[in-house]
């Protein structure tokens, strides 16, 4: 267990930890970082990035360590307060009022806080990664 490996800037040791779309690997020792992302035939591949890029959010500001995450449920937690819960399972407290279910969050992994978020609405570029008409 030499804890080289990291996963959207967080160690991981499990060898079946399930890495999915938009994740950065991190390999210390070697100082690589790559990006997985689906290749034509919707297959997971590793993009090579460079370590800036691994921590440059993907928008104008300069937050580091940013995560693009789809808001899939709203609710009110204990003594009402209000919480979302994104694709990844994570579940982040008092969010902005405006955002709704199919929202995109960009948030701080290092401080968990929502930075900025795009609304799901005609005329937004989206990438398919699956349905019956691909």
């Amino acid at each position: 267990m030499q804890r080289l490996v990291k996963v959207d800037n967080k160690v991981r040791t499990d060898i079946t930890y399930p890495a999915g779309f938009m994740d950065v690997i991190t390999i210390e020792k070697t100082g690589e970082n790559f990006r997985l992302v689906y290749d034509t035939k919707g297959r997971f591949t590793v993009h090579r990035i460079t370590a800036e890029e691994a921590k440059v959010c993907l928008s104008t500001d300069s937050h580091p360590m940013a995560r693009l995450a789809l808001v899939k449920k709203i609710a009110l937690g204990a003594r009402g307060i209000p919480y979302v819960v994104t694709h990844d399972g994570r579940t982040i407290r008092y969010p902005d009022p405006l955002i709704r279910v199919n929202d995109t969050l960009k948030f701080d992994l290092e401080t968990g806080k929502i930075t900025d978020f795009v609304k799901f609405e005609t005329g937004n570029v989206a990438m398919a990664t699956g349905g019956r008409n691909m």
